[in-house]
Protein backbone atom coordinates (compact mmCIF):
# COMPACT_ATOMS: atom_id res chain seq x y z
CA UNK A 1 0.00 0.00 0.00
CA UNK A 2 2.79 2.36 0.83
CA UNK A 3 4.64 1.45 -2.35
CA UNK A 4 1.60 2.22 -4.48
CA UNK A 5 1.19 5.62 -2.83
CA UNK A 6 4.85 6.46 -3.27
CA UNK A 7 4.92 5.50 -6.95
CA UNK A 8 2.05 7.87 -7.73
CA UNK A 9 4.06 10.84 -6.45
CA UNK A 10 5.74 12.78 -9.26
CA UNK A 11 6.12 16.26 -7.80
CA UNK A 12 5.84 18.54 -4.75
CA UNK A 13 4.95 22.22 -4.44
CA UNK A 14 7.42 24.61 -2.82
CA UNK A 15 5.26 27.39 -1.40
CA UNK A 16 8.21 29.72 -0.78
CA UNK A 17 7.83 33.02 1.09
CA UNK A 18 4.88 34.80 -0.43
CA UNK A 19 2.31 34.37 -3.20
CA UNK A 20 1.85 38.12 -3.68
CA UNK A 21 2.66 38.89 -7.36
CA UNK A 22 3.93 42.35 -6.46
CA UNK A 23 6.61 40.89 -4.16
CA UNK A 24 8.00 38.35 -6.65
CA UNK A 25 10.32 40.75 -8.57
CA UNK A 26 11.65 42.09 -5.25
CA UNK A 27 12.33 38.59 -3.92
CA UNK A 28 13.92 37.57 -7.23
CA UNK A 29 16.25 40.57 -7.32
CA UNK A 30 17.16 40.27 -3.64
CA UNK A 31 18.06 36.58 -3.71
CA UNK A 32 19.76 36.77 -7.12
CA UNK A 33 22.06 39.55 -5.86
CA UNK A 34 22.73 37.68 -2.61
CA UNK A 35 23.54 34.49 -4.51
CA UNK A 36 25.91 36.23 -6.94
CA UNK A 37 27.70 38.03 -4.08
CA UNK A 38 28.03 34.75 -2.17
CA UNK A 39 29.51 32.87 -5.13
CA UNK A 40 31.78 35.73 -6.21
CA UNK A 41 32.97 36.47 -2.66
CA UNK A 42 33.80 32.87 -1.82
CA UNK A 43 35.49 32.38 -5.20
CA UNK A 44 37.68 35.39 -4.45
CA UNK A 45 38.75 33.81 -1.16
CA UNK A 46 39.62 30.54 -2.92
CA UNK A 47 41.58 32.35 -5.64
CA UNK A 48 43.40 34.55 -3.12
CA UNK A 49 44.47 31.54 -1.04
CA UNK A 50 45.50 29.54 -4.11
CA UNK A 51 47.56 32.34 -5.65
CA UNK A 52 49.33 33.60 -2.49
CA UNK A 53 51.92 31.16 -1.12
CA UNK A 54 51.90 33.04 2.22
CA UNK A 55 48.38 31.65 2.73
CA UNK A 56 49.39 28.03 2.10
CA UNK A 57 48.85 27.17 5.77
CA UNK A 58 46.41 24.80 7.51
CA UNK A 59 44.13 27.66 8.61
CA UNK A 60 43.62 28.96 5.06
CA UNK A 61 43.47 25.46 3.61
CA UNK A 62 40.41 24.81 5.77
CA UNK A 63 39.03 28.26 4.91
CA UNK A 64 39.24 27.55 1.17
CA UNK A 65 37.38 24.27 1.71
CA UNK A 66 34.74 26.13 3.75
CA UNK A 67 34.31 28.68 0.94
CA UNK A 68 33.88 25.90 -1.62
CA UNK A 69 31.27 24.18 0.55
CA UNK A 70 29.42 27.49 1.05
CA UNK A 71 29.18 27.94 -2.73
CA UNK A 72 27.76 24.42 -3.07
CA UNK A 73 25.46 24.96 -0.08
CA UNK A 74 23.74 28.02 -1.55
CA UNK A 75 23.74 26.53 -5.07
CA UNK A 76 21.66 23.62 -3.78
CA UNK A 77 18.61 25.78 -3.03
CA UNK A 78 18.76 29.33 -4.44
CA UNK A 79 18.89 28.59 -8.22
CA UNK A 80 15.76 26.40 -7.99
CA UNK A 81 13.94 29.05 -5.99
CA UNK A 82 14.90 31.76 -8.52
CA UNK A 83 13.77 29.53 -11.39
CA UNK A 84 10.40 28.91 -9.73
CA UNK A 85 9.87 32.64 -9.14
CA UNK A 86 10.79 33.50 -12.72
CA UNK A 87 8.59 30.80 -14.28
CA UNK A 88 5.80 31.46 -11.76
CA UNK A 89 5.86 27.80 -10.82
CA UNK A 90 6.16 26.10 -7.45
CA UNK A 91 6.78 22.59 -8.76
CA UNK A 92 9.75 20.39 -7.90
CA UNK A 93 9.87 16.76 -8.95
CA UNK A 94 10.00 13.93 -6.42
CA UNK A 95 13.50 12.97 -7.61
CA UNK A 96 14.60 16.61 -7.53
CA UNK A 97 13.32 16.99 -3.98
CA UNK A 98 15.21 13.90 -2.78
CA UNK A 99 18.37 15.11 -4.55
CA UNK A 100 18.05 18.55 -2.99
CA UNK A 101 17.64 17.02 0.49
CA UNK A 102 20.73 14.87 -0.07
CA UNK A 103 23.04 17.73 -1.06
CA UNK A 104 21.55 20.18 1.46
CA UNK A 105 22.28 17.80 4.36
CA UNK A 106 25.71 16.99 2.91
CA UNK A 107 26.91 20.59 2.67
CA UNK A 108 25.20 21.80 5.87
CA UNK A 109 26.93 19.11 7.96
CA UNK A 110 30.19 19.69 6.08
CA UNK A 111 29.98 23.33 7.16
CA UNK A 112 29.68 22.16 10.77
CA UNK A 113 32.60 19.72 10.49
CA UNK A 114 34.89 22.26 8.82
CA UNK A 115 34.11 24.87 11.47
CA UNK A 116 35.00 22.27 14.10
CA UNK A 117 38.27 21.39 12.37
CA UNK A 118 39.12 25.10 12.13
CA UNK A 119 38.45 25.47 15.87
CA UNK A 120 40.89 22.61 16.55
CA UNK A 121 43.43 24.32 14.27
CA UNK A 122 43.15 27.55 16.28
CA UNK A 123 43.47 25.57 19.54
CA UNK A 124 46.75 24.02 18.39
CA UNK A 125 48.07 27.35 17.01
CA UNK A 126 47.45 29.25 20.29
CA UNK A 127 47.98 26.56 22.93
CA UNK A 128 50.83 24.65 21.23
CA UNK A 129 52.51 27.23 18.95
CA UNK A 130 55.96 25.57 18.96
CA UNK A 131 54.54 22.25 17.74
CA UNK A 132 51.92 23.75 15.41
CA UNK A 133 53.54 22.81 12.07
CA UNK A 134 54.40 19.35 13.38
CA UNK A 135 50.88 18.58 14.62
CA UNK A 136 48.98 20.29 11.79
CA UNK A 137 51.03 18.73 9.02
CA UNK A 138 49.62 18.49 5.46
CA UNK A 139 48.81 14.80 5.90
CA UNK A 140 46.66 15.42 9.00
CA UNK A 141 44.92 18.40 7.37
CA UNK A 142 44.04 16.38 4.30
CA UNK A 143 42.91 13.47 6.48
CA UNK A 144 40.62 15.71 8.56
CA UNK A 145 38.93 17.09 5.44
CA UNK A 146 38.65 13.63 3.88
CA UNK A 147 37.08 12.13 7.02
CA UNK A 148 34.63 15.03 7.16
CA UNK A 149 33.55 14.37 3.56
CA UNK A 150 33.17 10.62 4.14
CA UNK A 151 31.08 11.02 7.30
CA UNK A 152 28.85 13.66 5.70
CA UNK A 153 28.37 11.60 2.55
CA UNK A 154 27.31 8.57 4.58
CA UNK A 155 24.96 10.65 6.76
CA UNK A 156 23.25 12.36 3.81
CA UNK A 157 22.95 9.03 1.99
CA UNK A 158 21.33 7.45 5.05
CA UNK A 159 18.87 10.33 5.49
CA UNK A 160 17.91 10.26 1.78
CA UNK A 161 17.36 6.51 1.78
CA UNK A 162 15.20 6.85 4.88
CA UNK A 163 13.00 9.39 3.06
CA UNK A 164 12.60 6.98 0.11
CA UNK A 165 10.82 4.47 2.33
CA UNK A 166 8.06 6.99 3.15
CA UNK A 167 4.77 7.25 1.28
CA UNK A 168 2.88 10.47 0.59
CA UNK A 169 -0.83 10.83 0.00
CA UNK A 170 -2.58 14.09 -0.81
CA UNK A 171 -0.89 17.01 0.94
CA UNK A 172 2.22 17.59 -1.22
CA UNK A 173 2.74 21.28 -0.36
CA UNK A 174 6.07 22.08 1.31
CA UNK A 175 5.84 25.41 3.20
CA UNK A 176 9.45 26.25 2.43
CA UNK A 177 11.60 27.50 -0.45
CA UNK A 178 13.52 24.22 -0.58
CA UNK A 179 12.96 20.57 0.29
CA UNK A 180 13.80 20.44 3.99
CA UNK A 181 14.10 17.04 5.70
CA UNK A 182 11.84 17.80 8.68
CA UNK A 183 9.10 19.23 6.45
CA UNK A 184 9.23 16.16 4.19
CA UNK A 185 8.86 13.81 7.15
CA UNK A 186 5.86 15.78 8.42
CA UNK A 187 4.14 15.43 5.03
CA UNK A 188 4.42 11.64 5.00
CA UNK A 189 1.30 9.57 5.62
CA UNK A 190 3.23 6.44 6.65
CA UNK A 191 4.99 5.63 9.92
CA UNK A 192 7.76 8.20 10.50
CA UNK A 193 9.01 7.05 13.90
CA UNK A 194 12.24 5.56 12.52
CA UNK A 195 12.89 8.62 10.34
CA UNK A 196 12.43 10.99 13.27
CA UNK A 197 14.67 8.87 15.46
CA UNK A 198 17.46 8.78 12.86
CA UNK A 199 17.09 12.51 12.13
CA UNK A 200 17.26 13.63 15.77
CA UNK A 201 20.05 11.16 16.59
CA UNK A 202 22.13 12.48 13.66
CA UNK A 203 21.35 16.08 14.67
CA UNK A 204 22.59 15.46 18.22
CA UNK A 205 25.62 13.44 17.11
CA UNK A 206 26.74 15.46 14.06
CA UNK A 207 25.51 18.86 15.27
CA UNK A 208 25.87 18.74 19.04
CA UNK A 209 29.12 16.73 19.01
CA UNK A 210 31.07 19.19 16.85
CA UNK A 211 29.56 22.11 18.79
CA UNK A 212 30.84 20.58 22.03
CA UNK A 213 34.25 20.20 20.38
CA UNK A 214 34.23 23.86 19.36
CA UNK A 215 33.27 24.96 22.87
CA UNK A 216 36.00 22.78 24.39
CA UNK A 217 38.61 24.18 21.98
CA UNK A 218 37.69 27.76 22.78
CA UNK A 219 37.64 27.11 26.52
CA UNK A 220 41.24 25.93 26.20
CA UNK A 221 42.06 28.91 23.97
CA UNK A 222 40.64 31.36 26.52
CA UNK A 223 42.61 29.76 29.33
CA UNK A 224 45.82 29.95 27.24
CA UNK A 225 45.19 33.59 26.33
CA UNK A 226 44.60 34.49 29.99
CA UNK A 227 48.07 33.15 30.83
CA UNK A 228 49.71 35.55 28.36
CA UNK A 229 51.27 38.41 30.33
CA UNK A 230 51.15 41.32 27.84
CA UNK A 231 47.92 42.89 26.65
CA UNK A 232 49.32 43.15 23.12
CA UNK A 233 50.08 39.41 23.12
CA UNK A 234 46.54 38.63 24.27
CA UNK A 235 45.07 40.80 21.52
CA UNK A 236 47.31 39.25 18.85
CA UNK A 237 46.40 35.71 19.95
CA UNK A 238 42.68 36.44 20.05
CA UNK A 239 42.73 38.21 16.67
CA UNK A 240 43.86 34.99 14.95
CA UNK A 241 40.58 33.31 15.87
CA UNK A 242 38.20 36.31 15.83
CA UNK A 243 37.00 35.69 12.27
CA UNK A 244 36.36 32.01 12.92
CA UNK A 245 34.55 32.75 16.17
CA UNK A 246 32.33 35.27 14.36
CA UNK A 247 31.37 32.72 11.68
CA UNK A 248 30.71 30.00 14.29
CA UNK A 249 28.51 32.34 16.33
CA UNK A 250 26.59 33.44 13.23
CA UNK A 251 26.04 29.90 11.94
CA UNK A 252 25.04 28.23 15.20
CA UNK A 253 23.03 31.12 16.62
CA UNK A 254 20.95 31.52 13.46
CA UNK A 255 20.37 27.76 13.11
CA UNK A 256 19.44 27.42 16.77
CA UNK A 257 17.19 30.47 16.55
CA UNK A 258 15.38 29.02 13.53
CA UNK A 259 14.41 25.79 15.24
CA UNK A 260 13.62 27.38 18.58
CA UNK A 261 11.31 29.91 16.88
CA UNK A 262 9.75 27.14 14.81
CA UNK A 263 9.07 25.07 17.92
CA UNK A 264 7.64 28.07 19.76
CA UNK A 265 5.38 29.43 17.01
CA UNK A 266 4.59 26.17 15.16
CA UNK A 267 4.58 28.27 11.98
CA UNK A 268 6.21 26.67 8.94
CA UNK A 269 6.17 29.98 7.08
CA UNK A 270 8.12 31.77 9.81
CA UNK A 271 10.57 28.85 9.87
CA UNK A 272 11.10 29.21 6.11
CA UNK A 273 11.78 32.92 6.50
CA UNK A 274 14.13 32.40 9.44
CA UNK A 275 16.05 29.61 7.65
CA UNK A 276 17.33 32.22 5.20
CA UNK A 277 19.71 33.31 7.97
CA UNK A 278 21.78 30.12 8.06
CA UNK A 279 21.20 28.90 4.48
CA UNK A 280 21.80 32.20 2.64
CA UNK A 281 23.01 35.00 4.94
CA UNK A 282 25.80 33.05 6.69
CA UNK A 283 27.54 31.93 3.44
CA UNK A 284 27.04 35.49 2.17
CA UNK A 285 28.75 37.08 5.19
CA UNK A 286 31.65 34.60 5.44
CA UNK A 287 33.81 36.32 2.77
CA UNK A 288 33.17 39.74 4.30
CA UNK A 289 34.04 38.53 7.80
CA UNK A 290 37.31 36.93 6.69
CA UNK A 291 38.29 39.77 4.35
CA UNK A 292 37.48 42.62 6.74
CA UNK A 293 38.80 41.09 9.96
CA UNK A 294 41.85 39.28 8.61
CA UNK A 295 44.97 41.22 7.64
CA UNK A 296 46.51 38.36 5.65
CA UNK A 297 43.37 38.02 3.53
CA UNK A 298 43.29 41.79 2.97
CA UNK A 299 46.86 41.73 1.69
CA UNK A 300 46.17 38.72 -0.54
CA UNK A 301 43.05 40.29 -2.06
CA UNK A 302 44.88 43.56 -2.69
CA UNK A 303 47.74 41.66 -4.33
CA UNK A 304 45.26 40.00 -6.71
CA UNK A 305 44.03 43.31 -8.13
CA UNK A 306 47.12 45.48 -7.80
CA UNK A 307 50.59 45.58 -9.24
CA UNK A 308 53.44 43.98 -7.29
CA UNK A 309 55.80 46.62 -5.82
CA UNK A 310 58.89 45.28 -7.60
CA UNK A 311 57.10 45.18 -10.97
CA UNK A 312 55.80 48.75 -10.92
CA UNK A 313 58.78 50.11 -12.81
CA UNK A 314 58.45 47.51 -15.55
CA UNK A 315 54.72 48.13 -15.93
CA UNK A 316 54.98 51.88 -16.19
CA UNK A 317 57.61 51.45 -18.92
CA UNK A 318 55.12 49.50 -21.07
CA UNK A 319 53.28 51.96 -23.28
CA UNK A 320 52.56 49.93 -26.41
CA UNK A 321 52.51 46.49 -28.02
CA UNK A 322 53.15 45.41 -31.61
CA UNK A 323 50.44 43.43 -33.44
CA UNK A 324 52.36 41.33 -35.99
CA UNK A 325 49.22 40.35 -37.92
CA UNK A 326 49.31 37.82 -40.76
CA UNK A 327 52.18 38.81 -43.02
CA UNK A 328 54.83 41.51 -43.38
CA UNK A 329 55.01 41.18 -47.18
CA UNK A 330 54.26 44.68 -48.65
CA UNK A 331 52.59 43.29 -51.77
CA UNK A 332 50.07 41.32 -49.67
CA UNK A 333 48.93 44.31 -47.61
CA UNK A 334 46.45 45.75 -50.18
CA UNK A 335 44.97 42.29 -50.74
CA UNK A 336 44.45 41.70 -47.02
CA UNK A 337 43.06 45.21 -46.56
CA UNK A 338 40.48 44.74 -49.32
CA UNK A 339 39.59 41.23 -48.18
CA UNK A 340 39.01 42.10 -44.52
CA UNK A 341 37.29 45.39 -45.32
CA UNK A 342 34.77 43.61 -47.58
CA UNK A 343 34.23 40.85 -44.99
CA UNK A 344 33.70 43.44 -42.27
CA UNK A 345 31.22 45.48 -44.31
CA UNK A 346 29.26 42.35 -45.29
CA UNK A 347 29.16 41.26 -41.64
CA UNK A 348 27.91 44.62 -40.38
CA UNK A 349 25.44 45.15 -43.25
CA UNK A 350 24.07 41.59 -43.07
CA UNK A 351 23.52 41.62 -39.32
CA UNK A 352 21.98 45.10 -39.48
CA UNK A 353 19.52 43.82 -42.07
CA UNK A 354 18.53 40.98 -39.72
CA UNK A 355 17.98 43.41 -36.82
CA UNK A 356 15.90 45.79 -38.98
CA UNK A 357 13.85 42.93 -40.41
CA UNK A 358 13.05 41.54 -36.96
CA UNK A 359 12.11 44.97 -35.60
CA UNK A 360 9.95 45.99 -38.57
CA UNK A 361 8.01 42.74 -39.08
CA UNK A 362 5.49 41.96 -36.33
CA UNK A 363 5.43 38.28 -37.37
CA UNK A 364 9.04 38.02 -36.23
CA UNK A 365 8.33 39.32 -32.71
CA UNK A 366 8.90 35.87 -31.23
CA UNK A 367 11.50 34.57 -28.76
CA UNK A 368 13.52 32.88 -31.52
CA UNK A 369 13.98 36.08 -33.54
CA UNK A 370 14.41 38.19 -30.38
CA UNK A 371 17.47 36.10 -29.53
CA UNK A 372 18.61 36.19 -33.17
CA UNK A 373 18.51 39.99 -33.26
CA UNK A 374 20.55 40.11 -30.04
CA UNK A 375 23.04 37.66 -31.56
CA UNK A 376 23.33 39.83 -34.68
CA UNK A 377 24.01 42.93 -32.56
CA UNK A 378 26.68 41.08 -30.57
CA UNK A 379 28.30 39.83 -33.81
CA UNK A 380 28.54 43.41 -35.10
CA UNK A 381 30.21 44.48 -31.85
CA UNK A 382 32.41 41.36 -31.88
CA UNK A 383 33.91 42.08 -35.31
CA UNK A 384 34.09 45.83 -34.62
CA UNK A 385 36.36 45.14 -31.66
CA UNK A 386 39.23 43.82 -33.81
CA UNK A 387 38.84 44.43 -37.57
CA UNK A 388 38.83 48.28 -37.65
CA UNK A 389 42.11 48.43 -35.69
CA UNK A 390 43.68 45.85 -38.02
CA UNK A 391 42.54 47.79 -41.10
CA UNK A 392 43.94 51.02 -39.61
CA UNK A 393 47.30 49.38 -38.93
CA UNK A 394 47.48 48.04 -42.49
CA UNK A 395 46.54 51.40 -43.97
CA UNK A 396 49.04 53.36 -41.86
CA UNK A 397 51.71 50.63 -42.15
CA UNK A 398 51.94 50.51 -38.38
CA UNK A 399 51.70 47.59 -35.97
CA UNK A 400 51.43 49.65 -32.77
CA UNK A 401 48.62 49.43 -30.22
CA UNK A 402 48.83 51.22 -26.88
CA UNK A 403 48.86 49.34 -23.58
CA UNK A 404 45.50 50.86 -22.62
CA UNK A 405 44.05 50.12 -26.07
CA UNK A 406 45.22 46.51 -25.81
CA UNK A 407 43.52 46.01 -22.42
CA UNK A 408 40.31 47.65 -23.71
CA UNK A 409 40.31 45.51 -26.87
CA UNK A 410 40.85 42.35 -24.85
CA UNK A 411 38.05 43.35 -22.45
CA UNK A 412 35.45 43.83 -25.18
CA UNK A 413 36.65 40.81 -27.17
CA UNK A 414 36.19 38.60 -24.08
CA UNK A 415 32.81 40.20 -23.39
CA UNK A 416 31.33 39.67 -26.85
CA UNK A 417 32.73 36.18 -27.41
CA UNK A 418 31.21 35.13 -24.07
CA UNK A 419 27.91 36.71 -25.08
CA UNK A 420 28.00 34.78 -28.36
CA UNK A 421 28.36 31.53 -26.42
CA UNK A 422 25.56 32.37 -23.97
CA UNK A 423 23.15 33.51 -26.69
CA UNK A 424 23.76 30.33 -28.71
CA UNK A 425 23.00 28.35 -25.55
CA UNK A 426 19.80 30.32 -24.93
CA UNK A 427 18.74 29.78 -28.54
CA UNK A 428 19.34 26.04 -28.14
CA UNK A 429 17.08 26.06 -25.07
CA UNK A 430 14.47 28.00 -27.05
CA UNK A 431 14.50 25.32 -29.78
CA UNK A 432 14.30 22.60 -27.13
CA UNK A 433 11.12 24.12 -25.67
CA UNK A 434 9.62 24.74 -29.13
CA UNK A 435 10.14 21.14 -30.28
CA UNK A 436 9.66 19.18 -27.06
CA UNK A 437 6.94 21.31 -25.42
CA UNK A 438 5.12 23.01 -28.30
CA UNK A 439 1.82 23.47 -26.46
CA UNK A 440 3.52 25.32 -23.60
CA UNK A 441 6.05 27.21 -25.75
CA UNK A 442 4.56 30.70 -25.44
CA UNK A 443 3.85 30.19 -21.73
CA UNK A 444 7.39 29.07 -20.93
CA UNK A 445 9.23 31.42 -23.31
CA UNK A 446 7.32 34.51 -22.23
CA UNK A 447 8.80 38.00 -22.81
CA UNK A 448 9.82 38.29 -19.17
CA UNK A 449 11.89 35.09 -19.28
CA UNK A 450 13.45 36.01 -22.63
CA UNK A 451 14.50 39.42 -21.31
CA UNK A 452 15.86 37.87 -18.13
CA UNK A 453 17.92 35.29 -20.06
CA UNK A 454 19.52 38.02 -22.18
CA UNK A 455 20.05 40.28 -19.14
CA UNK A 456 21.63 37.44 -17.14
CA UNK A 457 23.92 36.66 -20.10
CA UNK A 458 25.07 40.29 -20.22
CA UNK A 459 25.65 40.48 -16.46
CA UNK A 460 27.68 37.26 -16.34
CA UNK A 461 29.79 38.19 -19.39
CA UNK A 462 30.44 41.74 -18.15
CA UNK A 463 31.60 40.40 -14.78
CA UNK A 464 33.74 37.76 -16.47
CA UNK A 465 35.43 40.18 -18.88
CA UNK A 466 35.97 42.66 -16.04
CA UNK A 467 37.61 39.93 -13.94
CA UNK A 468 39.91 38.90 -16.82
CA UNK A 469 40.89 42.54 -17.47
CA UNK A 470 41.64 43.21 -13.80
CA UNK A 471 43.68 40.01 -13.64
CA UNK A 472 45.66 41.22 -16.66
CA UNK A 473 46.45 44.56 -14.97
CA UNK A 474 48.40 42.78 -12.24
CA UNK A 475 50.89 41.30 -14.75
CA UNK A 476 54.20 42.93 -15.66
CA UNK A 477 55.86 43.02 -19.10
CA UNK A 478 59.48 43.72 -20.01
CA UNK A 479 61.02 43.25 -23.44
CA UNK A 480 59.03 40.88 -25.67
CA UNK A 481 56.10 43.10 -26.59
CA UNK A 482 55.30 41.53 -29.97
CA UNK A 483 51.88 39.85 -30.15
CA UNK A 484 51.80 37.26 -32.98
CA UNK A 485 48.17 38.07 -33.75
CA UNK A 486 46.07 40.78 -35.40
CA UNK A 487 44.41 41.70 -32.08
CA UNK A 488 45.14 41.55 -28.34
CA UNK A 489 44.18 38.02 -27.38
CA UNK A 490 44.03 36.96 -23.74
CA UNK A 491 46.21 33.86 -23.99
CA UNK A 492 48.89 35.67 -26.02
CA UNK A 493 49.00 38.49 -23.48
CA UNK A 494 49.47 36.07 -20.60
CA UNK A 495 52.32 34.32 -22.44
CA UNK A 496 54.13 37.65 -22.88
CA UNK A 497 54.10 38.44 -19.14
CA UNK A 498 57.28 38.00 -17.13
CA UNK A 499 55.50 37.80 -13.73
CA UNK A 500 53.67 34.88 -12.16
CA UNK A 501 50.77 33.88 -14.44
CA UNK A 502 49.50 30.82 -12.54
CA UNK A 503 46.36 32.54 -11.27
CA UNK A 504 45.61 34.08 -14.68
CA UNK A 505 45.92 30.71 -16.41
CA UNK A 506 43.79 28.99 -13.81
CA UNK A 507 40.98 31.54 -14.15
CA UNK A 508 41.20 31.54 -17.96
CA UNK A 509 41.02 27.75 -18.38
CA UNK A 510 38.38 27.30 -15.69
CA UNK A 511 36.08 29.85 -17.35
CA UNK A 512 36.79 28.41 -20.81
CA UNK A 513 35.75 24.92 -19.72
CA UNK A 514 32.72 26.23 -17.81
CA UNK A 515 31.34 28.50 -20.54
CA UNK A 516 32.27 26.55 -23.67
CA UNK A 517 31.28 23.22 -22.11
CA UNK A 518 27.83 24.55 -21.24
CA UNK A 519 27.32 25.82 -24.78
CA UNK A 520 28.37 22.53 -26.37
CA UNK A 521 26.13 20.40 -24.16
CA UNK A 522 22.87 22.27 -24.78
CA UNK A 523 22.71 22.25 -28.61
CA UNK A 524 23.68 18.59 -28.80
CA UNK A 525 20.83 17.50 -26.54
CA UNK A 526 18.41 19.70 -28.47
CA UNK A 527 19.49 18.30 -31.81
CA UNK A 528 19.09 14.75 -30.60
CA UNK A 529 15.60 15.45 -29.36
CA UNK A 530 14.73 17.20 -32.60
CA UNK A 531 15.88 14.18 -34.60
CA UNK A 532 13.84 11.85 -32.41
CA UNK A 533 10.70 13.92 -32.86
CA UNK A 534 11.09 14.14 -36.63
CA UNK A 535 11.67 10.40 -37.03
CA UNK A 536 8.76 9.40 -34.84
CA UNK A 537 6.14 11.69 -36.40
CA UNK A 538 5.17 11.75 -40.10
CA UNK A 539 5.50 15.09 -41.86
CA UNK A 540 1.74 15.26 -42.49
CA UNK A 541 1.18 15.48 -38.75
CA UNK A 542 3.82 18.12 -38.13
CA UNK A 543 1.27 20.89 -37.74
CA UNK A 544 -0.43 18.89 -34.99
CA UNK A 545 2.76 18.30 -32.98
CA UNK A 546 1.92 17.82 -29.34
CA UNK A 547 -1.87 17.51 -29.89
CA UNK A 548 -2.16 13.72 -30.14
CA UNK A 549 0.58 13.14 -27.55
CA UNK A 550 0.34 16.02 -25.08
CA UNK A 551 2.23 14.08 -22.40
CA UNK A 552 5.36 13.69 -24.52
CA UNK A 553 8.43 15.28 -22.92
CA UNK A 554 12.06 15.38 -23.92
CA UNK A 555 14.65 14.52 -21.35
Amino acid sequence: MQTDNATRISEFLLLGFSEEPALQPLILGLFLSMYLITVFGNLLIILAITSNFHLHTPMYFFLSNLSFVDICFTSTTIPKMLWNIQTQSKVITYEGCITQIYFLILFAVLDIFLLTVMAYDRFVAICHPLHYMIIMNPRLCGLLVLVSWIMCLLNSLLQSLMVLRLSFCTNLEIPHFFCELNQMIQLACSDTFLNNMVMYFAAVLLGGGPFAGIMYSYSKIVSCIRRISSAQGKYKAFSTCASHLSVVSLFYCTMLGVYLSSAATHSAHSSATASVMYSVVTPLLNPFIYSLRNKDMKRALKAMFSLPPHDTKDITAVSEFLLLGFSEEPELQPLMFGLFLSMYLITVFGNLLIILAVISDSHLHTPMYFFLSNLSFVDICFTSTTIPKMLWNIQTQSKVITYEGCIIQMHFFTLFIGLDIFLLTVMAYDRFVAICHPLHYMVIMNPRLCGLLVLASWIICVLHSLLESLMMLRLSFCTALEIPHFFCELNQMIQLANSDTFLNNMVMYFVAVLMAGTELQSPSSTNQEGIRVSTQRPSSQASHAGVHEPKRHCS
